[in-house]
């Protein structure tokens, strides 16, 4: 048994593919099948239910795999701890981000991490929440910025800093003319919101609950309509098409010439961004040093949590 072998097991239950689980392996798909079935041989069991185009994990596969990730990840952290030893931010760190957060705090957030840990390089993966829980589970990331909620076993999170929401209509709306925007009016109003499975889409569900469609009384115009980012959707409400919630940050004084930008009535809708890592990531430095960065970048319009 070898760590390449585990390694082969765990790309093919992640892929559910041996052809893709090659390729992310970089070798070939008969140099990978030759050694998952001389594992298999060793072990004495089968790992993996083959059909045509389709491969699951059998029950004790399922247990094989499990057990091999976790081998794989503590071969990574003796290889971080020699690292360490030498120099804990010298090192590259893999860095997720989603999608609603990444193009405002990175141009913030580079140069203050080169002041903190000018050796460091940072390895950037932009996704939604799930896909980079998936990934820092596994071992494919080393920490994550996303926003609360975030429930996973294993991981250690930091809060970075609270972001109000803003409303933003097109220039020339009768909400103009008003101090602030009450979320109850966004179900009077054709709102654009992200595609499913982006976070931010299910805050702005939550400041607003009518806005979800089966919530509408029967013969209602209003409508919830989607784009595929904030910048789109920038763009769409620009355009006339309605009206939409965005982060504080996502805001730029390019918006003052096609969005009038309100803030919200009573209590303002915020979401926390946190700071996520394996409990078992050794370079607890790197860590800190990112999180450094993110409270000396000087991010406009949050609340940064000491």
């Amino acid at each position: 048994m070898t760590l390449t072998e585990l390694r082969y097991i765990v790309a093919v239950a992640r892929e559910r593919h041996f052809g893709r689980a090659a390729a992310s392996c970089f070798v070939s798909q008969p140099t990978l099948s030759v050694a998952v079935k001389k594992l298999e041989d060793e072990l004495g069991v089968t790992l993996f239910e083959r059909s045509a185009g389709d491969v699951s994990l059998t029950s004790t596969g399922e247990r094989v795999v499990e057990q091999a990730q976790r081998v794989l990840e503590e071969v990574q952290v003796v290889k971080q701890l020699a690292e360490q030893g030498k120099d804990p931010l010298a090192g590259p760190l893999r860095l997720g981000i989603i999608y609603t957060i990444s193009p405002y705090l990175l141009p913030c957030l580079i140069p203050a991490l080169r002041e903190v840990a000018p050796q460091m390089q940072l390895l950037l993966e932009e996704n939604y929440t799930g896909r980079l829980a998936e990934m820092l589970k596994q071992g494919e990331i080393d920490a994550a910025i996303v926003a609360e909620p975030f429930f996973e076993g294993g991981v250690s999170t930091m809060q970075l800093y609270d972001e109000p929401f803003v409303v933003a209509t097109p220039k020339g709306h009768p909400w103009e003319a008003l101090p602030a925007i009450d979320s109850s009016q966004l179900a009077e109003e054709n709102v654009l919101l992200l595609s499913p499975g982006n976070c931010f889409r299910d805050h702005v569900l939550q400041t607003c609950p009518d806005l979800n469609r089966e919530s509408l009384p029967a013969g209602s115009l209003q409508r919830t309509l989607q784009g595929s980012s904030l910048t789109t959707i920038r763009h769409m409400v620009a355009g006339g098409i309605g009206v939409t919630v965005l982060p504080v940050t996502s805001v730029t004084p390019a918006d003052d010439a096609l969005l009038t930008i309100k803030p919200f009535s009573g209590e303002t809708p915020t979401r926390r961004v946190i700071l996520a890592w394996r409990k078992n990531f050794p370079r607890t430095a790197a860590i800190e040093a990112v999180r450094t960065a993110v409270l000396n970048s000087g991010l406009a319009g949050v609340t940064f949590l000491h």
